[in-house]
């Protein structure tokens, strides 16, 4: 059964780097959490090292500029991994061909595009109609509050094709304040349902952590893996991803499962136990907010 917690800094001795999720955890896509804010600067202060590892399909810089918006000081991590890098990183290596579909929010979305320096002759990446595409890059839908079987009928297109389908953000849902928005991760599982090929790069798959382990081996010694804790809201992203890695959870109940773990300042312990009964995943600790 998972140990339920007061504050990070209970166990944060364990630990010599997080691997910490943005949104539902230091974030509400509006605005910063001050007190999980204040519990990476304190974890920093004392040695810790703070990885940003997030399913957003911006590169990291963008990402850095969007949080300092919501007011998460630098000082309150020390490098940023997200799936959007990932993806980008096969998008320029071929992984579904130069000419692309691309499913997401322009402009927001337009910076996926930009060149990566790191790749060796990359490939010419194509914006091109469905009709004529070699493959699909998703950041996500169109509109993200609309249900995504309104993308069945072009999803049945491409099927046919055989088109393959990159997934760079791998959330079903976020919540936007109050508001509960769909990702490409939702776009991605009905296109597989579909008898589609989705490819994904973002939590809980390995690509994204072994992206976090290289960002954090630039700034120190990467540490054994039982002195990494992966924390964030999303069971079935942030949580399966740190267990698939061998690595130590915190679950942050208060996120997109707080209705279900009756989280108000805790998490209600029989309806936590019955909600990881039900996902079958039992994190290492739980904690209602970051703190």
């Amino acid at each position: 059964m998972t140990q339920i917690i007061s504050a990070f800094s209970d166990i944060s001795e364990r630990y010599d780097a997080a691997f910490v999720d943005l949104w539902g955890c230091m974030h509400n896509g509006i605005e910063a959490m001050p007190e999980a804010v204040a519990a990476m600067q304190e974890y920093r202060a004392r040695g810790g090292k703070v990885v940003l590892v997030t399913n957003s399909p911006r590169p990291w810089d963008s990402v850095a500029e969007q949080i300092k918006g919501f007011g998460i000081p630098e000082d309150a991590w020390d490098a940023i991994a997200t799936s959007g890098d990932s993806a980008r990183a096969a998008m320029f290596m071929g992984a579904v061909g130069e000419k692309v579909w691309f499913m997401g929010e322009s402009p927001r979305d337009d910076d996926f595009f930009e060149p990566l320096k790191i790749i060796d002759n990359p490939v010419n990446i194509q914006k091109v109609s469905l009709q004529d595409a070699e493959g699909i890059i998703c950041c996500g839908p169109f509109d993200p509050m609309a249900d995504p079987e309104v993308n069945r009928k072009d999803f049945l297109f491409a099927r046919e094709k055989g088109l393959k389908l990159l997934c760079a953000n791998p959330d079903i849902v976020v919540d936007r304040g109050e508001d509960r928005e769909w990702c490409a991760g939702a776009l991605a599982a009905l296109y597989t349902e579909m008898g589609g090929q989705s490819l994904y790069f973002g939590k809980p798959h390995p690509p994204i952590y072994d992206l976090a382990k290289r960002r954090l081996a630039a700034i120190a010694d990467v540490p054994s893996d039982d002195r990494i804790v992966c924390i964030g809201d999303g069971i079935l992203t942030d949580i399966k991803g740190g267990v698939q890695e061998n690595l130590d959870t915190l679950f942050i109940t208060g996120g997109l499962a707080a209705a279900e773990t009756k989280t108000t300042v805790d998490p209600d312990k029989a309806a936590l136990s019955a909600y990881l009964e039900k996902e079958m995943i039992s994190p290492t600790l739980s904690i209602g907010l970051l703190r």
